[in-house]
C-alpha cells in the first residue's frame, strides 16, 4: 500500500508541483491551501508524512499546524519547506534542545529544494 504525504501550502503553484514531485515518487498526496484546511484534513486523515509552509495564513501557521500534527499523531515525520530565510533572512536550527520544545518538525528545507534530494529526505524520514 502506497504512504500518504499531506502537502500544505498557501502557494497554489507550489503546491501543484510538490503534488507532482511526490506522486513521481510513488506516493499518495492530499494537499490543502492552508493551516485551517489541513486541520479539518487532520481530523479524519492520519498522513505517513507532512510538508509544510510555514508562512500561510500568519507568520507562524507551519509552526502551529506541525504541533498540532505532533500532538495528534506524534510519530507522522514532518517537513517544514519554506522560503523565510531568504524572504526575512530568519533561520532555525531544530538541532537545539530549546528549538525542540517548540518546533514541532523533523526537518527543515528551504524551498527550491531538488526532486533527488526531497526524495532523498522523505525516504530518510520514512525509513524506506
Amino acid at each position: 500500500m502506497k504512504k500518504t504525504v499531506l502537502i500544505v501550502d498557501d502557494d497554489m503553484d507550489y503546491l501543484f508541483q510538490m503534488k507532482l514531485k511526490v506522486e513521481q515518487f510513488g506516493f499518495e498526496t492530499i494537499t490543502a491551501d492552508g493551516q485551517k484546511e489541513a486541520e479539518l484534513i487532520i481530523e479524519s486523515v492520519k498522513p505517513d508524512l507532512a510538508i509544510l509552509d510555514l508562512m500561510m495564513e500568519s507568520d507562524d501557521s507551519g509552526f502551529i499546524l506541525a504541533y498540532r500534527i505532533k500532538r495528534k499523531y506524534p510519530d507522522v515525520p514532518i517537513i517544514i519547506a519554506t522560503a523565510v530565510t531568504a524572504e526575512t533572512g530568519m533561520s532555525f536550527n531544530i538541532n537545539s534542545d530549546e528549538s525542540q520544545q517548540w518546533i514541532k518538525a523533523d526537518l527543515f528545507l528551504d524551498k527550491g529544494i531538488r526532486a533527488d534530494q526531497l526524495q532523498r529526505e522523505i525516504n530518510k524520514l520514512l525509513k524506506i
